[in-house]
């Protein structure tokens, strides 16, 4: 039996129109009735999800900031935070790179520094909870930091992709979407997250599915024991899942969903 179903929501739940499929949260109550729990599992914000998911936050858990936490039960049972001294390190070197925008993201709040139109309308899309301030050096030296989210004016995989992780060095930098890229402590990821609260809960791999499209889902699908891709997924990540369904604009999260568990 499937006791717990996680996914990615941009590029693999949400379709491209970044609307939550009608049949999501019927989908989940009646996942919760049969004991499979839901598990959204995104780089966005915890605030930011749990308003998404309001309607069925009591029948779900939560991996947010591409596993830097897990909420459930109405709290955070698991954080993977990056030390401020990493934190101020990075800042120095992605502020060193034109079209760049970091935002240092927190557990109950990001912040960001800069208020370029573009940058702050596509922020405002994903969180929920955000400030601006005048530097966010002040705020990782009072602050607990999950990552630092990077705003990239150009394709990622093109630009910040290539140019930061070889001067990062000891961190992470993974590519988490078109336009955004996530710096952190070189453990975090969504694989880390899952298998905490798969063991908090006592759920085997194999009673686990995933589902994602990106890199940054790779070690979440490898901690599951049925995992899967959209069509629409980074080629590279298809050949090393395999498990292909229909993409997100056809809804193939929700089509296999219903097909396991109902």
């Amino acid at each position: 039996m499937i006791k717990l179903i996680a996914s990615d929501l941009d590029g693999t739940l949400m379709p491209p129109s970044k609307i939550m499929p009608e049949d999501t949260f019927p989908l989940i109550e009646k996942m919760h009735a049969k004991g499979t729990l839901f598990v959204p599992a995104s780089g966005r914000q915890l605030p930011n999800l749990l308003k998404l998911f309001a309607p069925v936050s009591d029948k779900i858990a939560v991996i947010a900031e591409n596993g830097g936490l897990v909420w459930y039960g109405g709290e955070i049972i698991f954080s993977d935070p990056t030390p401020a001294a990493d934190v101020l390190r990075a800042l120095d070197i992605i502020r060193g790179v034109d079209g760049l925008y970091p935002v240092v993201s927190c557990a109950e709040r990001a912040y960001y520094e800069d208020d370029y139109p573009r940058f702050v309308t596509t922020l405002k899309r994903s969180y929920s909870s955000e400030t601006l301030v005048d530097n966010l050096d002040e705020i990782a030296a009072r602050e607990t930091a999950l990552k630092i989210s990077v705003w990239d004016d150009l394709p990622a995989a093109e630009h910040g992709g290539v140019i930061l992780p070889p001067l990062i060095e000891g961190l992470r930098t993974m590519i988490s979407g078109k336009d955004w890229l996530d710096v952190s402590v070189a453990h975090a990821n969504k694989g880390r997250a899952l298998n905490a609260l798969m063991q908090h809960l006592g759920i085997k791999k194999e009673e686990c599915a995933a589902f994602g499209d990106h890199m940054n889902d790779y070690e979440m699908l490898a901690a599951s024991g049925h995992p899967y891709v959209t069509a629409n997924a980074f080629p590279p990540l298809k050949k090393l899942i395999g498990e292909e369904i229909p993409s997100n604009a056809d809804f193939g999260v929700i089509t296999k969903i219903k097909e396991l568990i109902l």
